[in-house]
């Protein structure tokens, strides 16, 4: 088999162990290896584990050796640059070029600063071939850890935002009956979302009319995001049922009153976390330092499930990278719209976002959409090794 056929077979098996870890790596990236000889024959395969545990290369190698297998002068497809320093773990280079390994073809770079090429570099140092996949390759393995991308390059999360709207872009009737506008194949697939991000986002408002869980639910695995509300002034019911499910909970406000301070310790007591952020002229939380705050909590991935206006706010502050929509085919007429927003003075104006994706799940079409002014989708998938 031609080595560049090979590569891309291996290195897409590698991307399909890589998505096997979603909702168990956090916040570390998820990560998938195959190791094997250039006549094809595989020896060991593996994805990253919880933090503290295996990562990728190392759960490939053991699943090598337990098979017998002789890894010295094979190949190793890794769907991100093999660490290079002392973490929870110790560095993967230095195992891979223990094990006698000798090529290794990464999808992409990874930009920790404590990597950030060094452990290509370090491989090469050791006689090690790296090498690289085409542009394709790249950005899906870019793409599969996009949140822990943006955080370690931009010092934020990436946000989505999920919308559940009819054809005429209504989420719910007038007097707030929104279930169930979709399928329960489009709700299933929600949950999917839910489970690959390190937090679910809502408002005050949300908790207060429906009382959600924003927990994941039929799904592998254990996994439970963080459950943050934007709340300025602690409103939140003790009672709400997103407080006590697993994962957490954050209520997020702003220094208020006394009356403030005193529902804040009432949530906190009840088993939520509060915190108190920076406000906006208009007493608002600034979600910039939202965004800042959870990124400094290592949140990779932030999932949007709101109302009209916290999703309009996110939006107006250029807070959103990615529209997650599910359209049902049925008209509400008069009802709640998606985003709450101001006139727009000419269409230039209006944010524009590009297609990524259109699926059809049940009777329902899932959009995905993202700002066409953000590069970052694209930005360092191939970056040099």
């Amino acid at each position: 088999m031609q080595q560049a056929v090979l590569d891309r077979q291996r290195m897409t098996e590698a991307l399909a162990l890589a998505a096997t870890a979603i909702g168990n790596t956090e916040p570390n990236p998820r990560v998938g290896c195959v190791i094997g000889h250039a006549d094809g024959q595989v020896l060991g395969v593996g994805a990253t584990q919880p933090p503290g545990q295996a990562h990728a290369e190392v759960m490939a190698l053991r699943a090598a050796a337990a098979a017998g297998a002789q890894v010295r002068g094979a190949t190793a497809w890794v769907t991100l640059e093999p660490c290079a320093h002392h973490g929870r773990t110790p560095p993967c280079c230095d195992a891979l070029v223990a094990a006698g390994v000798a090529r290794v073809v990464v999808a992409v770079r990874d930009p920790f600063a404590q990597v950030a090429g060094q452990g290509a570099a370090r491989l090469r140092a050791a006689g090690v071939v790296v090498d690289g996949v085409d542009a394709d390759l790249a950005a899906a393995a870019w793409q599969l850890n996009i949140g822990f991308f943006s955080r370690v390059a931009r010092g934020r999360p990436w946000v989505r935002m999920k919308l559940a709207t009819s054809l005429d872009g209504r989420t719910a009737l007038p007097d707030g009956s929104s279930q169930w506008i979709t399928s329960s194949e489009a709700r299933a697939d929600g949950h999917a979302w839910r489970q690959r991000a390190s937090v679910v986002v809502t408002g005050v408002g949300t908790v207060i009319a429906d009382n959600p869980r924003l927990d994941v639910r039929g799904r592998a695995g254990s996994w439970q995001p963080l459950r943050v509300v934007a709340d300025s002034q602690f409103r939140t019911p003790a009672d709400a049922q997103l407080i006590s499910l697993p994962g957490g909970c954050v209520v997020a406000g702003v220094h208020g009153d006394a009356d403030a301070a005193r529902r804040a310790q009432a949530l906190g007591s009840a088993g939520a976390q509060t915190v108190a952020l920076a406000a906006t002229a208009e007493g608002r939380i600034d979600l910039h330092a939202l965004l800042a705050w959870l990124a400094a909590r290592d949140a990779n991935e932030v999932h949007v499930e709101a109302g009209a206006a916290l999703s309009g706010a996110l939006l107006r502050e250029g807070l959103v990278d990615e529209l997650l929509v599910y359209q049902a085919p049925l008209l509400l007429g008069p009802g709640r719209g998606m985003v709450d927003w101001q006139p727009l003075a000419a269409l230039g104006d209006a944010p524009r976002f590009e297609w990524l994706q259109a699926e059809r799940l049940g009777t329902d079409l899932r959009l995905r959409l993202k700002r066409v002014d953000d590069d970052f989708w694209h930005s360092q998938t191939l970056s040099s090794l």
